[in-house]
């Protein structure tokens, strides 16, 4: 009786999530039958919510924190600064509270090119508003692959955040 009722859900999930690890191969006959390329792309269920794009956060006026870094600087310096402590100051453009026990923020400064303008931080601590100017003390990792495509190259992980000016978004 105990192994059916755990069984099943174990199976269940199990195969969830195989199928979201499956690659996806091309149909072969897809310049023939575009309707049935389609259809062998997973497709979103009618009813899943759509992301509210953030709101554009000003970044002008960012000082740099005494003693620390910008984000430009630290992707520019990010092999010297794998494993060590560093403190950023930035705004806050993106959070993601509660993945995998952690919240996620994204932090830019108004320093770096794409690619190397929004540092990737993680904290188990405060969790701040889009748009809070927040000063960041962390440790760097480098080539963090968490899986099912979230891979980061530079990601400031165990981070301190103090909120030094709450947003009026």
């Amino acid at each position: 009786m105990l192994k059916s009722k755990i069984g099943t859900p174990l199976a269940l999930a199990v195969l969830v999530a195989l199928a979201g690890c499956a690659k996806k191969e091309p149909a072969a006959d897809a310049a023939k039958a575009p309707e049935a390329a389609a259809a062998t792309q997973p497709q979103m269920p009618a009813e899943h919510p759509v992301a509210t794009p953030a709101p554009e956060v000003d970044l002008t006026g960012i000082a740099k924190a005494d003693g620390g870094k910008t984000v430009a600087e630290v992707f520019a310096e990010k092999d010297a600064l794998g494993g060590q402590k560093v403190t950023v100051r930035g705004k806050v453009v993106k959070v993601n509270a509660g993945i995998m026990n952690t919240n996620w923020l994204h932090v830019r400064d108004g320093s770096g090119a794409e690619g190397t303008n929004d540092l990737t931080v993680t904290t188990a601590g405060t969790v701040p508003g889009v748009g809070d100017t927040v000063l960041l003390t962390g440790t760097v990792a480098l080539n963090k692959d968490f899986g099912m495509g979230y891979s980061y190259d530079v990601i400031v992980e165990d981070t301190e955040v103090t909120v030094e000016a709450a947003s009026e978004m």
